[in-house]
């Protein structure tokens, strides 16, 4: 829980009108996630998809967490009141965000050629 201020990259996702805010942060080197955090405003439902998200793709590469699935989160905790599914989803769209925020960095750091912008330094 918590954020990373020097993130490799950052997703956030949600409805502030639903209550439901949830923002992704990812450490990443040499392809793989080292550190994950989260931060989420939003029920109880919404924290533990969040947490229980984090802690999947902690140490997987990238293409391993974007296999993530609201489902295997779901799975993972166990079950969720039909009423809360939805905060599985917001979980996987966040990390997925992340990614593609990452992704996004590399490209305009070194125009696209796929070098690992966290491996530098």
């Amino acid at each position: 829980m918590g954020s990373i201020p020097d993130a490799d990259g950052v997703g956030k996702v949600g409805n502030p009108v639903c209550g439901d805010m949830m923002t992704i942060y990812l450490k990443i080197k040499n392809g793989i996630i080292t550190d994950c955090r989260f931060e989420t405003f939003g029920c109880v439902a919404a924290i533990a998809s969040s947490s229980m998200a984090t802690e999947l793709i902690k140490n997987k590469t990238i293409e391993e967490a974007l296999k993530l699935t609201n489902k295997s989160v779901v799975s993972e905790l166990e079950g969720l009141p039909p009423v809360k599914v939805h905060c599985s989803v917001l979980a996987e769209q966040a990390i997925k965000a992340a990614i593609e925020d990452y992704k996004s960095k590399i490209q305009s750091t070194h125009g696209g050629n796929g070098e690992d912008i966290s491996s530098e330094g």
